[in-house]
């Protein structure tokens, strides 16, 4: 940046302000000094002169017979002595001059230099004059009679001698001075570069600096203040660019942690708006760069956060609040950190919040604690169902025999089914461990002969119903990357609800195919179907359509539960399709092992 009025010109106006004026005063008293010299030695000599011409006419001014010679006598002695010589009576009226006729001269009661002589004392004064066209030196000397003052003499003389001795000596000074200035402009010229120069190399090297470039060094050998400030100057850049690049390094740091953190972070200002993002946030509240610099309540758009937010900048305190709200149409659940940003002077000017994503753990805690009421409930039926039957038969029904033969086989079969539902938890519990889904590996299974082991194992079961089961397999042999035993623990869980949910006369068709990339197994019955509002919840635990009906077929509530856990592990989907008192048909779809493909 150029400066208009920068230290080298103030130094050489500086410089050249005070040898003028330095200059200008000696000359104006040089020139004050001569002139007043030369004006009082030209004084000094009319005032003799005027003693000698008062001296020479005193009789022909007191005698007045021979005052009417008198103006010849003065024109004679003005023209010998070379000066103007006037006579004045005490009226003020000229009686006598050398250079002009009295008769017509005015009266000069008026003039200065004649009213101080009449008074008694010499008279001078210097005036234009309009007849000689030039300045003119009057002294005048008083005339006495006794102690009467009858008359005044009056020497005038021309200054032009003076004035000319006056241009001349001014003329010279004026060229010194004219001179001395041009030799002070270089001087100063010199001067101002010398002390100025460092400066601006030092001012050069402080804007690079102030502009980022750290690496810039300034080298005098001046042997004065300056150089040492060129040192000092060296290194405060080199501890601020050690400083900057150990802040830009950490700051790399935290942006990284920040950017990549599992967590959104958003930041506050005092007044609720957004203002710093991280990259979680902007993916989990879909925040646009249009949305920086708004209201949280346009961004989150919750009342909750924004009241909270408040009041951690009032109390300066952190806080935890759990926000429940629509993210993209899906309910979400957050654990909010908010920690106020104090400024130097302790009080809050911003608010940073972490956001915890819980939902996942706020299902799993609903999961469990819905499964945890569920099983109970399961077990608490059976059990009171023992419970009760066992206090009958001790209460004395026990001498009755074919009612204790009853009661025995109820308490039996409940025993039976808390003993399938023990089993299916355990299993549940067994497919969930990460420890056992870690140590099965996956292994080519044909899909035919697995059918058919099935259906033969199972035979008992729906011929005693007068179902008919068929398999309708594929034209050619069909392999699936599978653990065997969970692909026969998920068809032998679909028959069985077939089996259990079929009418005695119905059927059941077990078929499998492939399109070249992946395997199709489908179990198809004709039961009773599953109503439309309920088909989206047949996969979770203990879910039944008809509790009643399924405790009374004998059913945990957990065979599609595990089927579903069980095709997740296989790497496989399934699919439900069913209407009430038509039937139902679930799809599984399977990877094929390449292999056999």
């Amino acid at each position: 940046m150029m400066l208009k009025w920068g230290i080298r010109s103030r130094l050489m106006t500086s410089f050249m302000i005070v040898i003028s004026l330095s200059l200008s005063l000696v000359g104006t008293y040089v020139l004050w000094y001569f002139y007043n010299h030369d004006l009082k030695g030209l004084l000094n000599t009319l005032s003799v002169e005027c003693n000698i011409a008062e001296q020479l006419l005193r009789d022909e001014i007191l005698d007045p017979v021979k005052r009417n010679n008198i103006d010849n006598k003065v024109k004679e002695m003005g023209n010998k002595v070379g000066l103007r010589l006037t006579i004045i009576d005490q009226s003020g009226r000229v009686i006598a001059d050398s250079n002009s006729n009295p008769a017509l001269m005015e009266n000069h009661s008026e003039r200065p230099e004649v009213i101080e002589a009449l008074t008694g004392k010499q008279g001078t004064a210097i005036r234009y004059s309009t007849t000689n066209e030039e300045n003119q030196l009057y002294v005048t000397q008083p005339v006495y009679d006794g102690s009467q003052v009858i008359a005044v003499l009056r020497i005038a003389t021309s200054l032009n001698h003076v004035e000319e001795g006056f241009s001349k000596i001014r003329n010279a000074i004026l060229a010194a001075l004219f001179l001395t200035l041009l030799l002070s402009i270089g001087m100063s010229m010199r001067l101002a570069r010398k002390y100025t120069e460092p400066l601006e190399e030092i001012t050069e090297a402080a804007q690079k600096i102030a502009d980022g470039k750290l690496t810039t060094r300034i080298y005098l050998k001046t042997n004065d203040e300056l150089e040492i400030l060129s040192h000092a100057m060296n290194n405060l850049t080199s501890h601020l660019e050690d400083k900057i690049n150990e802040t830009s390094a950490e700051k790399h740091k935290l942006e990284l942690i920040l950017e990549h953190m599992d967590n959104g972070v958003i930041m506050f200002d005092m007044y609720g708006k957004v203002i710093t993002v991280n990259l979680m946030a902007v993916k989990t509240f879909n925040i646009t760069e249009e949305m920086i610099g708004q209201h949280n309540m346009n961004v989150i758009g919750k009342s909750l956060l924004d009241r909270s937010i408040h009041e951690t900048l009032l109390e300066g305190t952190g806080r935890v609040i759990e926000l429940k709200t629509q993210v993209n149409k899906s309910h979400r659940v957050f654990h909010i950190s908010l920690v106020p940003i104090l400024d130097n002077d302790s009080t809050a000017s911003s608010v940073l919040a972490v956001f915890h994503d819980i939902t996942v753990l706020q299902e799993i805690n609903d999961r469990q604690a819905d499964f945890v009421a569920n099983a109970s409930h399961e077990l608490a039926t059976p059990l009171t169902a023992i419970r009760g039957f066992a206090e009958t038969l001790l209460d004395g029904a026990l001498q009755d025999a074919t009612l204790s033969e009853k009661f025995v086989r109820i308490i039996y079969n409940e025993a039976e089914r808390m003993t399938r539902l023990t089993k299916d938890l355990l299993q549940l519990a067994k497919l969930n461990s990460q420890n056992s889904q870690q140590k099965v590996e996956f292994e080519p299974t044909s899909v035919g002969p697995l059918c058919q082991r099935i259906v033969d194992d199972m035979m008992p079961y729906w011929e005693n119903k007068k179902l008919t089961l068929k398999i309708a397999a594929a034209s050619q042999l069909v392999f699936v990357k599978a653990h065997p035993d969970w692909l026969k623990q998920v068809l032998t869980n679909l028959l069985e609800n077939s089996v259990k949910y079929t009418p005695e006369g119905g059927s059941i068709t077990l078929s499998y195919s492939d399109n070249g990339t992946e395997a199709t197994i489908s179990v198809q019955d004709t039961g009773v179907g599953i109503p439309s509002k309920d088909l989206p919840f047949i996969f979770e635990r203990f879910y039944r359509v008809d509790r009643a009906r399924s405790r009374a077929a004998g059913g945990t509530g957990l065979g599609l539960a595990i089927v579903k856990l069980l095709i997740d592990m296989l790497d496989g989907k399934i699919a439900v399709k069913s209407e009430v008192n038509v039937g139902s048909t679930f799809t599984i779809t399977l990877p094929l092992a390449t292999e056999f493909a």
